[in-house]
């Protein structure tokens, strides 16, 4: 039976090559036998399909005339692999037919890779700051459990005052090459030397304080700088800030902020709104009323005569500090109706509703 080499890669057939590829990628990822996988068949059978419709012209073929087309993955006697599929074809040289896997396994199993520069673990931490800190910035200092670079070997791991020898396993060179044989063919990879950490150098004694290791856990001081107008939720990254691993780099701390309300202001984008209680009497003749800041000043703000309910005035530039400027303060007036009314304010209150008021 004809088998659908789209349904095998799991791409419908305007899939474009891009597609195609990034679909193979991850078959192949999951069910190479490098990877643990029992299922070899599975592996051959993506690979086949791969290999047609990654060719332009074996794809137009195959999509013309199925399984069959001319230089296909026919059957015969001659064949190796499953369902007559030469997999030496593979092995004798792709670049015949312009055909390469170099760049699909060289990242997923291995094949034609460097070894990377090793790095530490990103850490991350929670910090809770004032509503006014985090409105005008501040900065913090947190002390930290972490993982540092040795302060007596500098991170070599050896003793003060003693030598290096060159590591006999790696040859000094820090990397060690791994070959693995594969259906495929040979991959070999480059890691970092188990044996030296990937430096190239054994200490003839090892450091006291760090055993050898050229890192260590302890407490550490952190500055953090907390940038004005930065919001709740919001993460401040700290390069090489995170623990650190000998002879790579260390990793990065990310701070979460976490901002307390406030009694009087909240934060609407890059305004800080308030509400303020006027009286009635205020809101129909008008009056000016001091107002604090969240800077601790005192702000007079004319309420204008016959000022609407809940109606809104703004105060420009007295909002979050950003990179456009200021926002506003944006003031919600509350008109607060007595509880209880004397006869005389009832009879004045009565003749102003005569006045259809």
């Amino acid at each position: 039976m004809a088998k659908d080499y789209y349904n095998v890669l799991g791409v419908d057939k305007k899939a474009s090559p891009d597609d195609i590829k990034k679909a193979f990628r991850k078959l192949a990822h999951k069910y190479h036998p490098d990877k643990g996988s029992t299922d070899e068949q599975k592996f051959k059978e993506i690979t086949e399909a791969y290999s047609v419709l990654s060719d332009d012209k074996k794809r137009r073929e195959y999509d013309t005339y199925g399984q069959a087309f001319p230089g296909g993955a026919r059957g015969g006697q001659g064949a190796q692999g499953f369902g007559g599929f030469d997999f030496s074809q593979f092995q004798q040289g792709f670049g015949q037919e312009g055909f390469d896997f170099g760049d699909i396994f060289g990242d997923v199993f291995g094949g034609r890779t460097q070894a990377r520069t090793p790095r530490g673990r990103d850490i991350s931490i929670d910090l809770e700051v004032s509503f006014k800190d985090a409105v005008f910035g501040t900065t913090r200092t947190v002390l930290l459990g972490k993982v540092s670079t040795c302060a007596q070997c500098r991170g070599s791991g050896a003793k003060a005052g003693t030598e290096l020898d060159t590591c006999t396993t790696c040859n000094g060179s820090g990397r060690v090459h791994e070959t693995r044989n594969s259906i495929l063919g040979q991959f070999t990879s480059v890691r970092a030397c188990n044996a030296c950490d990937g430096s190239g150098k054994i200490p003839k004694e090892k450091c006291p304080a760090c055993k050898g290791h050229g890192v260590l856990r302890k407490e550490e001081e952190i500055k953090i700088t907390v940038p004005a107008g930065i919001d709740n939720g919001e993460m401040i990254r700290l390069p090489q800030q995170g623990e650190a691993i000998k002879t790579g780099v260390a990793g990065d701390l990310y701070v979460k902020i976490h901002v307390k309300p406030h009694a009087t202001f909240r934060r609407d984008g890059a305004n800080l709104v308030m509400d303020l209680p006027v009286k009635l009497t205020d809101s129909l003749l008008g009056t000016t009323v001091s107002v604090e800041t969240l800077e601790g000043k005192t702000l007079e703000v004319k309420i204008p005569v016959m000022k609407r309910v809940e109606e809104l005035l703004r105060v420009t530039g007295k909002g979050i500090p950003g990179d456009g400027g200021r926002g506003d303060l944006i003031i919600r007036l509350e008109v607060a109706l007595p509880h209880k009314l004397s006869g005389k304010a009832r009879k004045s209150v009565e003749e102003l509703r005569t006045e259809g008021l």
